[in-house]
């Protein structure tokens, strides 16, 4: 059995510190999701576990034949390659055999008649049909087509930031390592894309470690999350709703231990404050304890930090938006034909499509950055709008911090009607004070883009137009985002792919079908999916159907002695199987480098979820029995 350990890890950036002395195991067929603020280190520990990143101390201990495959949050491709060479491209045998098959066949289109080249393919077909790399290579077209990429010549210099993406995730995939590494893979995916590939990762038979933002990609793709946290590693079992009721419990413990040390730590205090009128042994060690208890108050903390969104906006009035016979074109294709739209105080609007389907550009006229073509556009007197977009367009890299957020205002007013500096709002937004003075170029992608929001928010809008607002966000920090847009007064208008995002935020969908086509849809988007499921299942059930047969019935089946006691007693084995799992993975996780005994506790690992699948299955079975008594 293949696994990753990871041992006594520590990376400093400059002079902040991302994560200490951190150890963990990746076993075979994990799908692990990590999770944590922007800014802890999520993708430089990917970085450092792909070998892109060396870590400061620590190793990383793998097989000799051990294979991982990386997907960075911006790959860099090679844009003079096509499409398939750069899917193609690598080391192993059969990818240097389909690229030069490829080739082959792009030279023998152009020179048709050349025996030279028809005699070359003859060959490399011999050579495929040895090594069974037509599979291969029908699964890496696949896999692009299921990734909306259709044209496999084109070049990588002709292909937008989320199709190069889209590439550089398809070429991962293609390599099937032993461990697949994935930084926001989510990103510039339509939702059948997202769709699809759930399904594929949930079928893989390697091991994957993944970062994204898309909680129900993570909640239906993870069955292990690691979180990043204050330069700690904290590991549980199960997917993302898993994760937050077992954070919840750990900071609850953690609350009732640091309030325990802070009424420890003001009895100390009185006691120190009236002074030991001899140093005697014991007072020097109760002196000692005092020094101890007040490091660790300092540095405590009773919960996660959260990021606070408490802005005021500006009155809206009866006015917003409205479009009439709107239409819009781009050489042949079509955005919007003759499209009527009319926007209240209070609407919150989801606008979703495929990519290309003209979205981003329906926002831009929103906010009158395209004219249309024809018809009218009226937006209200009162509208003040804050518009974010997918890059962070007056984002000067070289600023300060602190100056680019004084830029909108030096002093701004929560909801609550107090008035607070910018360096308090930064602070709000879980930026210390000691990183205010810190270069924007500095940040990491996510910070950056926290950042970028708490300007925009700070403007205090009655209109908010999210331009993908999900992407490159963490789950915290959308966590709350989603709360302040529920308590927001005014209209929210978003373009989104994260469906957990459009389910809290939207009561009323655009959906672009191309070629000018809208429609309008009121409800969230599970509620849509479920209306389209529904239509799609109508259309293809068959015309002529035979008439089912009534079923038999059966006899109700009693329990026999054997089978109650059993009852009576599953509850208690499940239990304790659970809580030897649970020994066993933690006896995994601390057998560092020792393979033998981590080949042997990951045997017993197996043998005992195997065991538990059958006591849940015979617990299913026994509780219907126990219907019918």
């Amino acid at each position: 059995m293949k696994m990753l350990t990871v041992e006594n890890v520590s990376k400093t950036y400059g002079e902040k510190q991302l994560f200490n002395d951190i150890s963990f195991t990746i076993s075979e067929k994990e799908r692990v999701g990590l999770i944590g603020i922007n800014g802890t280190g999520k993708s430089s520990l990917l970085k450092i576990i792909a070998g892109v990143d060396i870590a400061d101390e620590g190793k990383i201990i793998t097989a000799k034949d051990y294979s991982i495959a990386y997907l960075d949050q911006q790959p860099e491709l090679d844009s003079d390659k096509s499409v398939l060479e750069q899917v193609f491209h690598g080391e192993a045998p059969i990818l240097k055999l389909m690229r030069e098959y490829e080739k082959t066949l792009m030279d023998l289109e152009q020179f048709p008649a050349d025996a030279k080249v028809q005699e070359q393919l003859f060959q490399l077909q011999r050579q495929m049909d040895a090594l069974n790399a037509w599979d291969a290579s029908t699964n890496a077209k696949s896999i692009l087509m299921k990734l909306g990429i259709e044209d496999f010549t084109k070049k990588i210099g002709e292909l937008s930031g989320g199709q190069k993406k889209r590439v550089a995730l398809a070429q991962v995939l293609i390599a099937e390592p032993d461990l697949l590494i994935l930084d926001e893979p989510t990103n510039h995916l339509d939702f059948d894309s997202v769709k699809w590939l759930e399904e594929y990762l949930s079928r893989y038979s390697g091991s994957i470690l993944l970062v994204t933002h898309d909680r129900y990609f993570l909640d239906r793709v993870a069955n292990r999350m690691f979180e990043l946290d204050g330069g700690n590693l904290y590991s549980y079992k199960g997917n993302y709703a898993a994760f937050l009721e077992a954070k919840a419990i750990r900071e609850e413990n953690e609350a009732a231990t640091f309030e325990k040390r802070k009424n420890l730590f003001r009895r100390e205090l009185e006691w120190i404050r009236r002074g030991a009128k001899a140093r005697t042994t014991k007072q020097k060690a109760r002196i000692q304890r005092f020094e101890e208890l007040d490091e660790k108050v300092a540095s405590g903390k009773p919960s996660s930090e959260k990021l606070d969104i408490s802005l005021n906006g500006s009155r809206l009035g009866k006015q917003v938006f409205e479009l009439k016979d709107g239409s819009k074109r781009y050489a042949e294709k079509t955005i919007l034909n003759h499209f009527d739209l009319l926007v209240k105080p209070g609407d919150r609007i989801g606008i979703i499509g495929r990519n290309g389907a003209g979205k981003s550009t329906l926002l831009n006229i929103l906010a009158q950055r395209i004219p249309l073509d024809e018809g009218e556009f009226i937006m209200g007197q009162t509208v003040k709008i804050a518009y974010y977009t997918q890059e962070s367009e007056d984002m000067d890299e070289n600023k300060r911090m602190i100056e680019y957020i004084k830029e909108t205002a030096e002093i701004v007013e929560t909801s609550d009607g107090k008035t607070i500096s910018a360096a308090q709002m930064l602070e709000r937004f879980l930026f210390p004070p000691f990183t205010h003075g810190t270069p924007i170029r500095k940040l990491s992608g996510g910070e950056k883009r926290r950042l970028y929001l708490l300007k925009l928010l700070m403007t205090a809008p009655n209109v908010l137009l999210l331009d993908e607002p999900t992407n490159d966000l963490d789950t915290q920090t959308l966590t709350v985002l989603e709360d302040y847009l529920e308590e927001f007064p005014g209209v929210v208008i978003t373009v989104s792919h994260d469906r957990y995002f459009l389910d809290k935020v939207a009561e009323q969908l655009l959906v672009l079908r191309g070629e000018g086509n809208i429609d309008s849809f009121y409800g969230n988007y599970t509620e849509y999916l479920e209306k389209e499921t529904a239509l799609e299942a109508v259309k293809t059930v068959k015309v002529s159907t035979p008439a089912p047969k009534a079923p038999e019935k059966e006899k109700k089946k009693r329990m026999s002695f054997k089978e109650k006691k059993e009852w009576e007693e599953i509850d208690e084995v499940i239990a304790k199987t659970e809580a030897k799992i649970e020994e066993v993975s933690e006896e995994l996780g601390k057998s560092g480098s020792d393979f033998t005994k981590a080949q042997e506790l990951m045997k017993q690992e197996a043998e005992l979820n195997e065991k538990l699948e059958y006591l849940i299955e015979r617990w299913s079975y026994l509780a219907e029995l126990a219907e019918n008594e």
